[in-house]
């Protein structure tokens, strides 16, 4: 429940879609969850988007390439 006692629905889903929107607009993004990772993986493999994964014990870091 957040502060006002509603219950809190989070869409990993929409989570992980804002995550590649950041990740086109060339900024690093951020997944706690494998879960979350997964989706991503999978919209950016979908799109064709390289990108540097750097996995660590609290979660994993999506950086953007550059290609040339």
């Amino acid at each position: 429940m957040d502060v006002t006692g509603k219950e809190m629905i989070i869409n990993r889903k929409e989570m992980a879609l804002k995550k590649v929107e950041k990740i086109k607009a060339g900024l690093s993004a951020f997944a706690e969850t494998k879960e979350v990772s997964d989706l991503i993986r999978k919209e950016l493999e979908k799109e064709d988007i390289k990108v540097h994964e750097d996995v660590t014990d609290m979660g994993s870091w999506f950086i953007p390439t550059k290609e040339k």
